[in-house]
This record gives C-alpha cells, structure tokens and sequence, in this order.
C-alpha cells in the first residue's frame, strides 16, 4: 500500500490575481477549526517557490513570469518524480493551476513507459498557449503545456523568441516531449472557455461533461461512460480546481470564480469513482485564494472536506 505525502506548492505566479499563496494556510486553519488533525497524520514536503519575484517586471506578456513558473514546476516534478519512485502516493496542494505542467511532468518522469490519462475538474479548459492566450497567464496554460500542443492554428498573437525558449522548456519539463494525449483528458464542468480553448477541444474532439449534462444524463452514467473513455490509460492523475464550483453556492474564494458549477458533493462523487479504478497515482487541489472569499474561510473548508473524502477513498 502506498503512503499518502502531502507536497505543498504555495507558488502563484502563474495567476492574474495574487492570494493563492494562501491557499494552503487557509485550508490547513479549516481542519484546526475543525479540531482535525489530518495534517499532523502524514509527512509533507515543501517546494521552494520564488513568489518574491512578483515584484519584478513581467518580461513577457504572452506568458508572464514564464522563467520562475518554469523553475518552480522542475521543483514539482522531481518531488513528484521522486515520490512516486518511492512508492509515495503524492497529494499536491497548489497556489494556482500551472503546478499541475510540474505534476503531470514528474508523473510521467516517474513511469515514461505507462500511459496517462487526466481528470480536469474545472470551469476553465486551461489549453491556452502563448500563442492564444488573452492574459498570458500561465495557470491557463498547463494542459497546452504537457500536450506539447502550441494551438497555432488559432493563435492570436506572435510570441517573442525568448519567451518562446522558456515556453519549450516548459513543455519538456521532467521528460522531453508531450506527457499525455488530447483523448486521454476528460473535462468535468467547464463553462468558460475562449475561442481558441474551444477550437482546440473541438478539433481534439476531447469531452467535457458539464454540469447539464451530467445533472441531466445522471452522474452514475456519466461518470461509467469517462472510465471507460479512459480503460486504455495505464494511470489516472486528478486535478481538482476549486472553482469548478458554483461560486454562488460555495464562495467567491479562488481567482476566477464561475457561477453554476458543480456542488461540493458532486465534485466528491467524480473524484471518487475514479479512485475506484485503482489507477489514480496523484490528485491535486489548486486554486484556493482567501483573500478572496466573501463568505470568511468557505472555499478552503469545502477544499478541506473534499481532500478529507478524497484521502479516505485512496486509503480504503
């Protein structure tokens, strides 16, 4: 049986709006104030971040603070990498969403032979590139990242050389080349989406289920139709953005808030059936920014209970 190793990212850079950092803080207070102590029961281990650096000048606006979200996600993924080998089960708990390039590259680093596929359960595709991306904020860029895939056939804008070289370097963190296939990641709750994300997922054909949808159809068989879209993948890594949530119905606690999005329990439900499967060797909680909350400490409790349901189900 493999031990839980809580890997804590307070990196934020690759955000538009500064406060993730926090995030990590903000959850550990909600299970003090839980009287839990779910932190004290398993080792943990830092990443060195290089937050300080915000008070730089961006270098590059089509991909901003490109060279310390490089630096931070090589970190990531040799933590990843190195635990995975240890036979740790990694659960990342991130500022903002670009950590996952570092997580899903040392995945991959870890077992370059085994086939990956991705849960994204999100409101946003996060499949921009320099080349697409409106804010060149990289925290919408990690899944362009890992699926080498620069989308230049809808992109927007021209990407200046140097930033170019740190964008390749980016993609080949942890093992050269694309980490995963477009058919390999599935979406959960999506809802909003820029022009080149969705000609990139429709070109890819790649699904996403959304909340509609899913209340629509049933959760059972959603959920049993994305197992098997994913049945040829080797392992399964989850990546659960917190405002995957109704920002109405939880809060308004992480950067880029979405209305009608998923309930608190519904997220637990899609994350639980594909621990089912067995094949699930890291999930990540990104996304958490209390300095943004409008109901006190909500968005980090909830985080908090779902990473409760979600260990529990890995350790059964």
């Amino acid at each position: 049986m493999r031990t839980i190793k809580l890997i804590k990212n307070r990196s934020d850079l690759g955000a538009g709006t500064r406060g993730a950092d926090m995030g990590i803080d903000a959850i550990e207070i909600a299970a003090i104030n839980k009287n839990n102590d779910y932190f004290n029961c398993y080792p943990f281990e830092d990443i060195e971040t290089e937050n300080e650096t915000i008070y730089n000048k961006v270098n590059f606006t089509s991909a901003k603070r490109i060279e310390s979200v490089l630096r931070v996600c090589e970190r990531l993924s040799s933590s990843i990498e190195r635990n995975l080998k240890a036979n740790n089960f990694p659960i990342v708990l991130s500022g903002d969403h670009s950590s996952a390039i570092g997580t899903i590259s040392g995945i991959k680093a870890a077992y370059p032979g085994k086939r990956l596929g991705v849960v994204w359960i999100d409101a946003h595709a996060d499949i921009h590139s320099p080349y697409t991306s409106p804010s060149g904020n990289i925290h919408g860029m990690p899944l362009a990242a890992v699926l080498g895939d620069d989308n230049l056939d809808f992109k927007i804008k021209e990407v200046i050389e140097d930033a170019y070289k740190y964008w390749q370097e980016l993609k080949n963190v942890g093992i050269e080349g694309a980490k995963i296939r477009h058919e390999d990641v599935i979406y959960f709750g999506v809802r909003d989406t820029e022009k080149p994300e969705e000609d990139t997922m429709e070109k890819n054909k790649m699904k996403n289920y959304t909340v509609s949808e899913m209340r629509f159809r049933g959760f059972e068989l959603c959920l049993n139709e994305a197992v098997e879209k994913l049945s040829d993948c080797d392992m399964i890594y989850i990546s659960f953005d917190v405002d995957s949530m109704d920002c109405d119905l939880i809060s308004k606690g992480t950067g880029t808030p979405v209305s009608k999005g998923f309930d608190q329990y519904e997220v637990e439900r899609i994350i639980t059936k594909f621990v089912e499967t067995d094949k699930v060797v890291s999930f990540e909680v990104v996304e958490v920014n209390p300095t943004l909350d409008n109901k006190g400490n909500v968005m980090a409790e909830t985080a908090f209970e779902v990473l409760e349901v979600t260990t529990e189900a890995l350790v059964k």
